[in-house]
Formats: C-alpha cells, sequence, structure tokens
C-alpha cells in the first residue's frame, strides 16, 4: 500500500517513514500544502496521512480540496489540535480517522490496518484462497499440506510476501506488473525491469501449482474458486 505522509515536522516524519516502511508500507512523504496537492493530482497512492499546522496551506484545506474533486482516497488526519471542535470539523470535512499528537505508533498501525482491510477484499486480517493463508497483521503466509493435515509456514521476503498479498488481496481481478511495482516500490526508487518476474518465480516455488497465473501481456492474477 502506498501513503502519502504530509508532515512538516521533519524528525517526526523520518520516523513516521521508517516505522511505515518496516510494516511493508510505501511511503512519499511531502512537507508542505502544495507538495501534497501536487503528489494528490500526479501521483498514484492508496492513502494519505495529513498534518493540519502546515507551513503554507492548512491541512483542512488540502481535504477539502481532495473531497471536492469527488476523491474518496482514505485520510487520516494526523495533528496537534486536540479539541472536540477539531476533531468534529475534520470528520465533517471527510476524514476518514483523526489522530492527535502525541500517539503511540502502535495506534496510527491499528488505524491503517482497518483502512487497509477496508480497501482490500479480506474481512479480517486473515486471506484465505484455496490452501493458501495470508495473515496480513503478523505478515506470515502457510499453506495446507494435505499429507499431513497441517499447515506450514512459508517464510517470503518482505517484498515477495508484498506481492503475494497484493495479489490476494485483488483475488480475481488482473494486476499488472507496474500496478504490482507501484506497491513495492518508493517513489524515486531504482525498479529492475525484471524485478516482480523475480519475485513471482520465487512465489511460485512454494505456493501450488497455477496458484498465481500469468495473463501474457497483461499481467498477474490469483484466481478463486467457487
Amino acid at each position: 500500500m502506498r501513503i502519502l505522509l504530509v508532515e512538516d515536522d521533519m524528525p517526526l516524519a523520518t520516523a513516521l517513514q521508517k516505522s511505515l516502511q518496516d510494516e511493508g508500507f510505501v511511503v512519499n512523504h511531502v512537507n508542505q500544502g502544495k507538495l501534497a496537492l501536487n503528489a494528490l493530482s500526479t501521483s498514484d497512492q492508496d492513502m494519505v496521512i495529513l498534518d493540519l499546522g502546515l507551513p503554507d496551506i492548512d491541512g483542512l484545506e488540502i481535504l477539502k480540496q481532495l473531497r471536492d474533486k469527488k476523491s474518496s482516497l482514505p485520510v487520516i488526519i494526523l495533528t496537534a489540535r486536540d479539541s472536540i471542535e477539531s476533531k468534529v470539523k475534520g470528520l465533517d470535512y471527510g476524514a476518514d480517522d483523526y489522530l492527535t499528537k502525541p500517539f503511540e505508533i502502535s495506534e496510527l498501525m491499528a488505524r491503517l490496518r482497518v483502512i487497509e482491510r477496508r480497501l482490500g477484499t479480506a474481512t479480517s486480517s486473515i486471506i484465505s484462497i484455496d490452501d493458501v493463508k495470508l495473515d496480513t497483521f503478523a505478515h506470515k503466509v502457510f499453506m495446507y499440506d494435505h499429507d499431513t493435515n497441517k499447515e506450514n509456514e512459508i517464510i517470503f521476503s518482505k517484498k515477495e510476501f508484498m506481492v503475494l498479498k497484493a495479489l490476494m488481496e485483488n483475488a480475481g481481478r488482473i494486476l499488472s506488473r507496474e500496478k504490482i511495482e507501484s506497491k513495492l516500490y518508493h517513489w524515486g526508487e531504482e525498479v529492475l525491469s525484471n524485478a516482480v518476474e523475480v519475485h513471482i518465480h520465487k512465489l511460485r516455488k512454494y505456493l501450488p501449482e497455477k496458484f498465481i497465473q500469468n495473463v501474457r501481456g497483461v499481467g498477474y492474477i490469483i484466481n478463486k474458486k467457487g
């Protein structure tokens, strides 16, 4: 999942960016309102974490402009404004959640997971398709062994896990290579031309045959049975 982090407190932004990346999120950070509006108009992101007290444009104005464009992009407000009036105003402007500073990073992650589950196909942290089970909270993958009647954990790298997660959350839909890349790499990060293919190849070595299918010239898909 790609997150636009709009925060002008650089120490906080740096800490947040690292914590989010450690949890598998792809983060683009900007520290001004104008840069945020530009990113929202030109970049592809799945969620926004928005500070209100920006140096040039108030965060509520950014939120208002976003909603005026009929955008349903999830927005979590992160601000020092802790009054009930400010919270009500933020939610009335269309924020999905409102978190006041100081805050615990674990609380922010929990709120992000709620939105992430809402955006995906899973109704909990567990996504199960055929014999494969992916836990989005614990970042673990399990496969059922019919010979032993047990679930065995499969260890994948962070990016391999993210590829599988994207495909399982979008089961039944084709994801292009470019779409998968957008969920893996940070803005401006150099991407090898065959990076997705390499990750898919590794996943296929451990997952059931034909679990991940290639739609030639289009992308990859995991089909649900039934």
